[in-house]
């Protein structure tokens, strides 16, 4: 019987052991943990929230803890593959107002609110589910940019075609008015890109909001990088270029040789006006060595040695 009841002590004694173990929790700088509560005898609502740089913790017997970034994040929307993050090569592509698709690479940098309300809200919505790969935002990076592809990057993408979709090609990129169905001339685009951008962040703060059900993200910033054209209009734009070089370089050549004849014509308006001068300049012409000079002339001309 004792035997049995050491036994049975021992099996009743592993399950506290990993739960006062496990009951233990701190984050560091750059985390902040939502704790729910997981015991045989509880419910599974948020217990606490641990802000980021806590000391070690109790959470409480067999709960769980959802870690989530509480640093400054950036999601990259960009085809090179070097500054890509987790979801991989991507470009927004977005009609102009003529028509013209636009490939556009920006970055948006946003923070995860800290508020602890805001949190378990958060993590009542969307820390619950999971998202691709079957991964749930709390799985570090991975999980993160998971939850942020499906329930973040549709707000943004919005947001670009409502900005970029209201703005012609030549607008955005000046190389655009060199295509025969623009009617803009070429202007500056930084202006319009900081106008782009303005909107974007007005929009975001706005929509994303309305969307996930609360100001989840706050400090939104999107940087427009790139607006890039499909390769067949940019192949075009690169023809016209090419063709505006050989013209100016034609336009180039005809200015010299007008300027060349120009130049002749004075030279022999002068000889006409002075032959000796012309004979001078004859005679300075001659290469070095030469010492007779007699173009036609029977009667040979002796220059001196120089």
């Amino acid at each position: 019987m004792r035997v049995i009841l050491i036994i049975v002590a021992a099996v009743l004694a592993v399950p506290v052991m990993v739960g006062l173990v496990g009951g233990w929790e701190s984050t560091d700088g750059g985390q902040v943990a939502v704790v729910r509560d997981g015991g045989p005898l509880d419910d599974n609502k948020v217990r606490q929230v641990i802000q980021p740089g806590s000391g070690l913790t109790w959470t409480g017997w067999w709960s769980a803890v959802h870690t989530y970034p509480a640093q400054q994040r950036f999601y990259t929307i960009t085809a090179d593959a070097k500054r890509a993050t987790a979801l991989g090569v991507d470009v927004v592509t977005v009609p102009s107002s003529d028509g013209v698709n636009l490939g556009i690479e920006g970055t948006l940098y946003f923070t995860l609110n800290l508020d602890p309300a805001t949190l378990k809200t958060f993590d009542d919505r969307y820390g619950t589910r999971t998202y691709k790969g079957e991964l749930y935002a709390w799985q570090g990076d991975e999980g993160w940019s998971a939850f942020f592809g499906q329930a973040v990057r549709p707000v943004v993408d919005n947001a670009l075609r409502i900005q970029v979709g209201g703005m012609r090609c030549a607008e955005l990129v000046p190389s655009c008015a060199l295509l025969g169905s623009s009617t803009l001339k070429a202007q500056d685009s930084n202006a319009t890109i900081a106008k782009v951008q303005d909107g974007v962040n007005r929009t975001l703060a706005r929509d994303l909001a309305a969307t996930l059900g609360g100001e989840y993200l706050t400090g939104l910033r999107f940087t427009l990088a790139k607006v890039a054209l499909p390769e067949p209009v940019q192949q075009s734009v690169d023809r016209s270029l090419a063709a505006n070089a050989a013209v100016s370089e034609a336009q180039a050549r005809v200015a010299q040789a007008r300027a060349e004849a120009e130049a002749n014509r004075a030279r022999q308006d002068g000889y006409d006006k002075c032959p000796a001068c012309a004979e001078i300049e004859k005679l300075r012409a001659l290469p070095k060595g030469i010492t007779v000079y007699a173009p036609g002339n029977p009667q040979a001309v002796v220059i001196p040695s120089r």
